[in-house]
């Protein structure tokens, strides 16, 4: 098994929480997270379809089979478990009894927040980080074959592709998640919507002209963009909107979880092709802006990320609001430093009155320096200085 950071979480909220819950994409490695984590518990799949026909028809009766806890997997199968584990767990407040696991962000957040709010410390386990595959010695040799591969454990653990690993798994998640999150019938529109998706990421979201370039009204655009949240396919950064005496662009950017997947679904086939790609330089800003919120959501804390852009097209690809103080990082995909790259930190600085000494850059290529005071940092060093 591939080292997880987020272990280290789980034991945690174990310490503080009767009920655990980890959620993420499918494939993100779940499973084997908290198995290894929690081996003295029995395991459950809520996806073999005789355990979750029992779960179903008589909760009561199937948790009785496991008085000192267990690991349930998948538990969004059967929703309705959760609010027999809420009895359970009033009469049985012992920190760590149950572990559940999910998939679907939304429908299993409000779930839990109905029957087990006070009672679940919640995790969300994405792809492998860098670091977690540095530690493991998996780490691809250069950035063009990170950004390939992505984060998956699988195409890190095994020899299969990433073009047939990641075609499985888009078959696979139009044919189960997203009839189960919604009703929708248009499968070949809606994979078109997800290639178009993914042509965006690392831009502000437009969702009038997303829905047209679809052919899909803006409603639909809405609610289907909402599944790929839910179940872990993309995310959005916000807007920062302190206000520094400009007017500030409020249109949230699009990103995906795995710069990996949104490689195949834009049609590119190796590294090679992506080194010359127009897509690269926001596949490397969708990577290490992932690796940002990895960071945060291993250590179980909330994202603390925003950007920034003004209407005179001042722009900063990341803010990190510590305690208050914000924390600027540009994103170059280029090996070689040049003094334009830090002009828009230099011009958040004079516009925020903020030292750049706060300000980061990280690029496509190796080091750590400073350069007119601000960080210079290559996609490894950057990497590091996340897990430190």
């Amino acid at each position: 098994m591939i080292p997880r950071t987020l272990s280290g979480t789980l034991l945690r909220l174990a310490k503080g929480f009767p009920v655990v819950v980890v959620t993420g994409p499918r494939q993100s490695g779940k499973t084997t997270l908290v198995r290894a984590t929690f081996p003295e518990k029995p395991y459950v799949s809520l996806e073999n379809p005789d355990i979750r026909q029992f779960a179903a028809e008589d909760g009561r009766r199937f948790l009785a089979n496991y008085p000192d806890g267990a690991i349930f997997d998948e538990i969004q199968r059967v929703p309705d478990l959760l609010s027999y584990l809420q009895g359970l767990v009033d009469d049985n407040r012992e920190p760590g009894r149950f572990i559940l696991t999910g998939s679907q962000n939304f429908s299993l957040a409000r779930t839990i927040s109905q029957s087990l709010a006070g009672r679940a410390g919640m995790a969300q386990l994405l792809p492998l980080s860098a670091a977690e595959l540095k530690t493991a010695g998996l780490l691809p040799p250069t950035v063009d074959a990170w950004l390939y591969l992505g984060g998956y454990p699988s195409l890190s653990a095994t020899e299969v592709t990433p073009g047939d690993w990641f075609a499985s798994y888009i078959t696979t998640y139009l044919e189960r998640d997203v009839r189960d999150l919604t009703a929708v019938r248009d499968l070949i529109t809606f994979q078109r919507f997800l290639r178009l998706c993914a042509a965006r990421t690392g831009q502000l979201l437009n969702l009038t002209s997303l829905a047209v370039d679809c052919g899909i009204s803006q409603s639909t655009a809405t609610a289907w963009l909402s599944i790929l949240e839910a179940s872990y396919i993309v995310f959005r950064l916000s807007p920062h909107f302190a206000n520094f005496g400009k007017r500030l662009i409020k249109s949230p950017k699009l990103y995906f979880h795995d710069p990996g997947l949104a490689a195949f679904l834009l049609g590119i086939q190796s590294s090679a092709q992506l080194s010359t790609h127009a897509a690269r330089p926001a596949l490397f800003e969708t990577m290490i802006i992932g690796e940002f919120l990895r960071a945060r959501w291993n250590r179980g804390q909330p994202s603390n990320l925003y950007f920034w852009r003004d209407s005179t097209g001042n722009e900063v690809d990341l803010l990190r609001d510590e305690a208050g103080v914000l924390h600027p990082v540009e994103i170059k995909s280029g090996q070689t430093i040049a003094s334009d790259m830090l002009k828009g930190l230099h011009k958040w600085g004079a516009i925020a009155r903020t030292p750049s000494s706060l300000s980061w850059l990280v690029h496509g290529g190796e080091g750590d320096s400073i350069r007119q005071e601000i960080r210079v940092l290559g996609w490894r060093e950057a990497v590091d200085c996340l897990e430190g």
